[in-house]
């Protein structure tokens, strides 16, 4: 009996869905989700880290790779040249972690900004820089803030990703 971690496809926003059919089944999942601050109170408020996959730990010569393939919400598993990829174990306690921390922390880095906070770009292109909070962007996973470039009087409007930016203390 040989249990791996496999990625498992589902359906555009089927995630849910999905992974509690899995685990009515008896399939062993971890199905990564972060808290999310929507600007649509409506919006949901909690994510999936990856949109469109989940992680499944079983012994596929036992169960069948078709048992994946046609559950309900499913597009199979995740392959290479026509063979299920298995994922690390490392690899998933490393995800894993990241999630407890970043749901630890308090979801998104989006929280308890007000426009005008400063904040520093911790990575992407602009990393290094200091910027000004804007707002969020609507219904998205993305902030403005206003770049501080070469002398402090000079302010340019640049949309980044939430994770890129934090509060300077």
């Amino acid at each position: 009996m040989t249990l791996r971690w496999y990625v498992l496809r589902s359906k555009p926003r089927k995630e849910s869905a999905l992974w509690k059919y899995a685990l009515s089944k008896g399939v062993e999942c971890f199905y990564p989700r972060l808290r999310v601050n929507p600007v649509n109170p409506r919006s949901k408020k909690i994510k999936p880290y990856f949109p469109g996959y989940m992680f499944i730990k079983a012994d596929l010569e036992k169960v069948g790779r078709s048992t994946f393939r046609w559950m309900p919400h499913s597009l199979g598993l995740v392959q290479f040249d026509g063979e299920p990829a298995p994922v690390p174990d490392g690899m998933v306690q490393g995800i894993q972690h990241t999630v407890a921390e970043i749901a630890e922390a308090g979801g998104e880095k989006f929280e308890g900004l007000q426009p005008g906070d400063r904040v520093f770009v911790e990575s992407g292109p602009f990393s290094g820089y200091k910027a000004i909070f804007d707002t969020q962007v609507s219904g998205q996973d993305r902030v403005r803030v206003l770049l501080q470039m070469l002398s402090e009087q000079r302010e340019i409007p640049v949309e980044l990703e939430v994770g890129h930016i934090r509060k300077e203390e």
